[in-house]
């Protein structure tokens, strides 16, 4: 029963964000900052989902194992270090690999397309954007390693509580609506191929279901980790929501624009309770 759900949650989060976020591009959602629902009300509603789901329901989950509190504070701080460091990689790596940029249009949504090992390639919201090379190729590597990572947490969290995984898998569809739009804003820019740009992405978003299958017998062997597991997510998310998302919200705003923001970021923590009661209720 865990198996199927970890499959279904997986390929949902996966996959199910990809097409939500073309469903969005179409309808004209998430390109400029003033539009109905722009760039930072999607990533206000992203942090917010994922500081719900790490603090509220990961990280109680773990605590109250029978592993020490101060062995599972010092993984956290240990997975944060550890996030920050694959994040700086990624991003020399990145610096060495693009030497040209390309005007877009302004209010565009885009992606730079680097990833940490999990919750990386989050939409960066500048008024450039570097060409991929090889059609895009470059940020779908990217995006399977990124999905991968995904996948695994997701199991974890199924393996945990089934209404964890729920959770878990909520979370991960919210925070990559935004960042598949950024990918296929880039891929749209290296083909007109709008369907073919779909079906790129979406493979990469299947990649979380064959990460799901490697967490399910991975974690399945290391039980008495699974608390520990259980951190190192939450530090993922945590990381991705205050050094990703967040800092992209933190420019000056009308007092109706903070209003909205603010609005939004509490409504993911609504979503990831709202979720939460459901599958406890079942």
């Amino acid at each position: 029963m865990n198996l199927i759900a970890i499959i279904l949650a997986t390929l949902a989060a996966g996959i199910g964000s990809v097409w939500l976020a073309a469903l969005l591009m179409r309808l004209g959602m998430g390109r400029r900052d003033d539009s109905a629902v722009g760039p930072q009300h999607l990533l206000s509603l992203a942090a917010g989902a994922l500081l719900a789901t790490a603090f509220m329901h990961l990280l109680p989950e773990a605590f109250e194992s029978a592993a020490g509190a101060h062995d599972l504070f010092a993984t956290l701080l240990v997975g944060v270090v550890f996030f920050f460091l694959l994040d700086k990689a990624e991003l020399w790596h990145h610096g060495h690999e693009h030497s040209h940029a390309v005007a877009k249009p302004a209010g565009a949504l885009h992606a730079h397309g680097h990833d940490h090992a999990g919750h990386g390639g989050h939409p960066q919201h500048h008024d450039h954007a570097h060409a991929p090379r090889g059609g895009g190729w470059s940020v779908l590597t990217g995006d399977s390693v990124h999905c991968f990572g995904d996948g695994i947490l997701i199991a974890s969290a199924f393996l945990a509580d089934m209404r964890l995984g729920v959770i878990a898998a909520v979370s991960v569809l919210a925070h990559e609506v935004p960042h598949h739009m950024g990918d296929l804003v880039v891929l749209r820019q290296s083909s007109p191929n709008r369907r073919m740009a779909l079906i790129k992405v979406s493979l990469a978003g299947a990649v979380t279901a064959l990460g799901g299958l490697t967490g399910f017998y991975l974690v399945g062997q290391l039980q008495d980790f699974l608390p520990y597991f259980l951190v190192v997510a939450s530090s993922s998310f945590i990381y991705v929501a205050l050094a990703d998302l967040i800092p992209q919200l933190q420019k000056r705003l009308t007092a109706r624009e903070t209003v909205a923001q603010i609005a939004w970021l509490i409504a993911g923590m609504a979503v990831v309770t709202m979720v939460s009661g459901v599958a406890h209720a079942h």
